[in-house]
Parts: structure tokens; sequence; C-alpha cells
């Protein structure tokens, strides 16, 4: 099979999108070796690990009406490289329908609140459109949750979406931690206005009214992201390499992820992995993910005393750790790899 997908999202330095691209698109080159895989986008981008030699860098586009990249040019570079399906990985494929088409939906936040999203996304104004025209075979999301989201939003027949989970990431594996460190809470992830930070904020206010224990924000913070004002005990880290979010989280007294929505949740998964106990919101799909290996929490109270007892009780935060570390072995980037890759296999079915 020959496969061209789409590699914009290797264009951002961090976050779950370029996450996706990269796991994926490495998983299925290792798993399948008689298999070709091309990225492919109008833009320049860069991917971290060595390519396997069935994985390459196919380009951007070559004239005015390839840089008409998602009307023409996405469809023209798959055809040029003869693919036999291209998988839009961040929520497009193009409208030039010539080859079979898979599209990733990771959440569908782009529609459920303008807070989200303040100017508006690409994906918000043009996707709804690709799927009425049936520009996309079959439709990948990452949990059962938005594959029903997505059936029930778009009005798109079950039998074409498909969810497919992801995993954490082998760069991101247990490290040792330095001990007798004051303790901390982590948050890490693409700072943005869904994810609740202010109710992280508060929450760790009134703990640390009884605990000394200081909170470290890891991640890219987004342009329409509410400003987190320095106070003491706060750590605002910014954007930090793989190996220092591997030390991050094997060292943290918890693992806090607020968020209002998600359509999968990596950073929890990649936390339990490096053993953190985990503290999550009871979002659908991140309760999906966590099943019972993460306490859950709503309001500032009941976030609060999750964290007083992680803090409290080392037997509590033990069995979390062990929990969590089980829980993440359950998903790897190679099922994940499998599955998309049967994906593409109906997308050609339909599409022929």
């Amino acid at each position: 099979m020959r496969v061209a997908l789409d590699a914009t999202p290797l264009v951002l330095s961090s976050g779950g999108l370029r996450r996706y691209a990269e796991e994926l698109s490495l998983a299925l080159a290792r798993e399948f070796p008689d298999d070709d895989f091309t990225l492919i986008s109008d833009q320049a981008f860069h991917i971290s690990a060595d390519f396997p030699s069935n994985l390459r860098n196919g380009g951007g586009a070559r004239n005015a009406l390839e840089r008409k990249w998602w009307l023409a040019g996405a469809a023209l570079a798959t055809k040029r490289h003869n693919a036999d399906v291209f998988h839009g990985t961040n929520f497009e494929v193009p409208l030039l329908h010539l080859r079979p088409s898979v599209m990733t939906i990771h959440d569908l936040s782009p529609w459920k609140n303008p807070e989200w999203h303040p100017r508006g996304t690409r994906a918000g104004r043009r996707t709804p459109l690709l799927l009425r025209l049936g520009a996309a075979d079959a439709v990948i999301t990452p949990s059962e949750a938005v594959r029903q989201e997505v059936i029930a939003r778009f009005g798109i027949a079950a039998e074409r979406v498909f969810a497919v989970p992801l995993a954490a990431s082998l760069a991101l594996s247990p490290p040792g931690c330095p001990k007798g460190t004051e303790p901390y809470f982590l948050f890490a992830g693409t700072i943005e206005p869904r994810k609740n930070i202010a109710l992280l904020l508060s929450a760790w206010r009134e703990v640390r009214r009884q605990f000394h224990v200081r909170l470290v924000i890891a991640g890219r913070t987004r342009g329409d992201a509410a400003a987190i004002r320095d106070e003491p005990g706060l750590q605002l880290l910014g954007e930090v390499t793989d190996e220092h979010l591997a030390t991050l989280y094997a060292g943290a007294a918890a693992f806090i992820y607020p968020s209002f929505y998600e359509g999968f949740g990596l950073p929890v998964l990649e936390a339990m992995q490096c053993g953190a106990p985990v503290v999550i919101s009871r979002d659908a799909a991140l309760q999906e993910v966590a099943g019972d290996a993460a306490l859950s929490a709503e309001s500032v109270e009941e976030l609060a005393g999750a964290m007083r007892s992680l803090l409290s009780n080392p037997e509590l935060a033990e069995e979390q750790r062990r929990k969590g570390f089980h829980r993440a072995l359950q998903f790897s980037w190679r099922s994940t790899a499998r599955m998309t890759r049967a994906v593409y296999q109906e997308a050609i079915g339909r599409f022929a």
C-alpha cells in the first residue's frame, strides 16, 4: 500500500496534533515495512526521529495551482506520488476527490464552544463542507466518545467512522527522579481556554493553605489563552523537551488535567506511563481513556480534596501510580498503526 499523509501538524513545535502525526507516521512505517508512506504539506515541517526507509518527505506545492493546497494541491501531490490513499491527519482532506481519503477528527472543540476558538478555525469552516460533499471516504476519531459525537453532529453513517485510540510515546519513559525535592503538582499540555487552568490554580491555592506544594505548568501557550500571573510556588516552564517532560511526570505528586473537553487526552497516558498519579475532569473521552486508573473532580472543592488526598495518603498515591502504569500499557502506537491501516483499506474499498 502507498499512503500520503498530511504533515501539516509537524509544523507545530509541540502539542497533541504534532505528537499524533509524528508517532502515527513512524509507527505505520515500522509496522508495515513493505508499504510506502509519504509526508506531504504546503508548509515546511520537521520530524524529530530518524525516518525509516519507507517513510519519506514528499515535499509540497510545486506550482501556483498546487499552492491552493486543500482545493487541489494535496490531491495532485497524492496523485503524483501514486498513493493509494490520502490521510488527512488534522480535520481536512482534499476537496478535489481524486483518490480515497481518510480524515481524522480529533474532537469537536471548533463547534462546541466559541470561547474555545474565539477567532474561528479553518477546520470549523471547512470540515463540515468536506463531510457533506463526501470528500472523506472514512473518518477516524481518537475515542468512542468523539466517534458518537461525529456521527450525531455531521450525520455520517456509523460504519464510516472508526475510533482508533492513541498511546503514550515510547520517548516518554519513566526515568529515575531525584528524591527529597519539594512536592509539586503538574499540568502539561497546550495552554488554551478549554484546559480549565483557572480551576487548577484555584484548587492548588486552596491546597497550599495546608501543604507546602508547588504547581508546575509546562507547555506551549496558545495566543488566545488567558494570562497566568506569577505567584509564589507557581512555575511556568513553557515548552520542554521529552526528556524533561518525562522527568516532570515521574517526579510529580500528581498530574492534574481538569480540561473541560478532550478528544483523547494524550498527556493523561503519558503521565501514567511515567508513574504519576492522575486526576482528571469527568469529560467523556478522558474517562474513557483513563478507565478506573485516575481520580476525577469537577469543582474546586473536589479537585482540592483529591490533591490533598494524594499528598497525605502515600498508599493511595502508590495505588494510583500502579493502576495508571498498567492502564498505559494497554495502549500502543503499534496497535494504533494496525487499526489505522485497516481504515485505509476500508476507504479504498468504499472509493472503488
